[in-house]
């Protein structure tokens, strides 16, 4: 089985772009929306917490789990990727981020070198994603942002209203005067403004889809490792697991999913 991980419903935006691609497989979704975001807590915080996620999906028969989320990814995946997959025994599981594909795919696409963010504070603060573009080139100018208010925004579907496009429109207008041609999303959030974030920029910055980026990425990765695709489950089966109310997962998760969620278990992670 896959198992994708989020703090929220942000992950689900990934996951439809994955089951695009893969749609046989077997998944596991865990969004540990009790203690969501993360964006605002420290490191040590969501170290713990992506710990225990990434135990409870191993433990439930998972064999590859995707951080479906920019803070996790920026400040515990490292971490955990060493402290899981190094242990004794360990050989038939992996764990991946969303932030690799993304950079890579920017670095490589970005017409003139000017790169922006968007992203939580913790992401912005923990400087995982500049640190890997500016890993790839050097030469590259980036120009994050944090933008906090928009996941609750989005969380409470409050992101279509005038006032959410106006705190968009404040976060946004130091990148515009900064003439980036390229905007990493870096949060799994922020497509559901899509939308919005293109009609700001126009057509000179290439808004991208980071959950297509990663699906994209996830099937070349199992094309190169078949020692862990060949341990994968194709039945076409999911299930949702939420740390809080699974009513109010069925409300918002459809929303985020774009697909039917037929059950959702609660569960406890801590």
């Amino acid at each position: 089985m896959i198992g994708i991980f989020d703090s929220g419903y942000g992950g689900l935006t990934v996951f439809k772009e994955i089951r695009k691609l893969l749609p046989d497989y077997d998944y596991m979704y865990l969004g540990d929306n009790a203690r969501a975001p993360y964006g605002g807590r420290g490191k040590e915080k969501v170290t713990s917490f992506s710990r225990e996620a990434v135990k409870f999906l191993f433990d439930k028969g998972c064999h590859l789990v995707l951080f479906a989320c920019y803070t996790a990814s920026s400040l515990a995946l490292r971490e955990l990727q060493k402290e899981f997959l190094r242990a004794p025994g360990i050989t038939d599981k992996k764990i991946l981020g969303v932030i690799r594909p993304v950079v890579e795919h920017a670095a490589k696409h970005s017409r003139k070198g000017a790169i922006g963010i968007v992203a939580t504070r913790a992401t912005i603060d923990s400087k995982a994603l500049e640190t890997e573009l500016k890993n790839l080139k050097p030469e590259l100018k980036i120009f994050p942002k944090a933008c906090p208010l928009l996941v609750p925004l989005i969380e409470e579907h409050w992101h279509k209203t005038p006032e959410a496009r106006m705190i968009l429109k404040k976060y946004l207008r130091s990148l515009k005067n900064a003439n980036i041609d390229t905007l990493i999303l870096g949060c799994t959030h922020y497509p559901l403004m899509m939308s919005d974030f293109k009609r700001f920029f126009g057509k000179k910055v290439d808004v991208l889809n980071g959950g297509k980026i990663v699906a994209e990425s996830l099937v070349n990765y199992l094309e190169r490792h078949h020692e862990i695709k060949s341990l994968l489950s194709k039945n076409g089966r999911i299930t949702y697991y939420t740390t809080d109310d699974p009513e109010r997962f069925f409300e918002f998760g459809r929303y985020f999913a774009k697909v039917p969620i037929e059950k959702v278990e609660r569960v406890s992670l801590s």
